[in-house]
C-alpha cells in the first residue's frame, strides 16, 4: 500500500465502509473497477473525463471495499484528483488549462470538420461552454 500525503492520511484512516449484502459489495467493486479503468484511460485520451470516473469509482470502492477505497485514494497519481475535488474543491491550474485546451481543440474540430447540422454545432459549443464554466469555478491549486 502506497504511503499517505500527511494530508491525506485523516480521509483514509477514518473510513467506514457501510454495511451491504455481499452480492452488492461485489457488484461496487466490479463496477468501480471497470470506472477505474475508464478514469485511468482519462489521463492519456483527451475526450474521455477522468475526474468524474475517479470520484464514481471512489464511492463505488467505499460501499464495497474499505481497503480499495484507502488503496485509491492513497495512490501518489490518482488519489490527488479525487481528494483535491472532493475534499478541498480545488483543480490545479495545470490541470485547468490541460483540460480546457484540449477540450476545445477536440470541439472546434468536431464543429468544423464532423458535425453537419447547425444545432448539433452549438449545441456542441453550449456543452462546451458549460464544461468551462463548471472548471473555472473550482478554485486553483498548485498541481
Amino acid at each position: 500500500m502506497a504511503i499517505c500525503h500527511p494530508v491525506q492520511s485523516f480521509y483514509v484512516s477514518s473510513v467506514r465502509v457501510l454495511p451491504m449484502k455481499k452480492g452488492l459489495k461485489v457488484i461496487c467493486i466490479i463496477s468501480g473497477t471497470v470506472f477505474l479503468a475508464i478514469g485511468v484511460a482519462g489521463i492519456f485520451l483527451p475526450l474521455v473525463p477522468t475526474t468524474p470516473f475517479l470520484l464514481l469509482t471512489a464511492a463505488l470502492y467505499l460501499r464495497g471495499s474499505g481497503r480499495l477505497y484507502r488503496r485509491l485514494v492513497s495512490h501518489k497519481v490518482l488519489g490527488p484528483y479525487i481528494l483535491n475535488y472532493r475534499e478541498k474543491k480545488i483543480i490545479p491550474l495545470r490541470a485547468k488549462v490541460a483540460t480546457l485546451s484540449i477540450m476545445w481543440v477536440s470541439m472546434i474540430a468536431c464543429i468544423l470538420f464532423f458535425i453537419p447540422v447547425v444545432w448539433g454545432k452549438v449545441l456542441l459549443a453550449l456543452v462546451g461552454a458549460g464544461v468551462t464554466v463548471h472548471i473555472m469555478s473550482f478554485k486553483s491549486g498548485v498541481s
